[in-house]
């Protein structure tokens, strides 16, 4: 073998370990770009996955909020409409009750409920009731016999004519007012009553 075969043999030799050692450098940084883009990719999908997570968290927040302020909005529309149904009611019921202790057998049945309550809250004895305009002698005397007869009460009637309607009961300085203004005096159970009234007839 002569010099120039020797030195293209050579030749062919490093020619040779040098694409063994491309290939390796290739094929490591091939694996290498593989890698990082798997990793690249996984990072990506993690950062969407979290963008997701905040952009549904963001979104129940903001349909939390809006369903509580509209929650809120319906509370207030209620309490004003109840404001407003109380404040006709409270018109209206003067008027009423006036028309209630015109007719005789709303009248008697009125009585008949003072009458109840004044049997529960006071003792027998003297009584005087002390009633409206328009209790005529004749129900009074009805009444006598049938709502406090064999109850131990001497009952003493009077006509007030500065009370409009109905009738209070006045015993050993206890009192039990059936009037206009006791009826009305308790505004907040009043309105409470009107209310469960109106509710159960919605």
């Amino acid at each position: 073998m002569n010099l120039g075969e020797q030195t293209r043999s050579l030749i062919a030799l490093v020619e040779a370990d040098r694409e063994r050692q491309c290939d390796a450098i290739r094929g490591e940084a091939l694996a290498r770009a593989s890698a990082l883009r798997r990793q690249a990719q996984a990072e990506a999908r993690a950062r969407v996955r979290e963008a997701f997570e905040e952009e549904r968290a963001r979104m129940a927040a903001a349909i939390g909020a809006a369903q509580a302020h509209l929650q809120t909005l319906r509370r207030l529309n209620d309490q004003q409409r109840a404001a407003q149904v109380l404040s006709l009611a409270a018109d209206r019921l003067p008027a009423e009750l006036a028309r209630r202790w015109g007719d005789p057998a709303a009248r008697a049945a009125w009585v008949a409920r003072v009458a109840a309550a004044a049997r529960a809250a006071l003792q027998p004895g003297d009584w005087r009731f002390v009633h409206a305009p328009g209790w005529s002698a004749a129900e009074r005397d009805a009444f006598t016999r049938s709502a406090i007869s064999g109850a131990g009460v001497r009952a003493v009637f009077e006509e007030d004519a500065s009370l409009q309607v109905g009738l209070k009961v006045v015993a050993s300085g206890n009192v039990v007012d059936g009037t206009l203004g006791g009826l009305l005096a308790d505004r907040d159970a009043i309105g409470a009553q009107l209310l469960h009234l109106l509710e159960g007839e919605s």
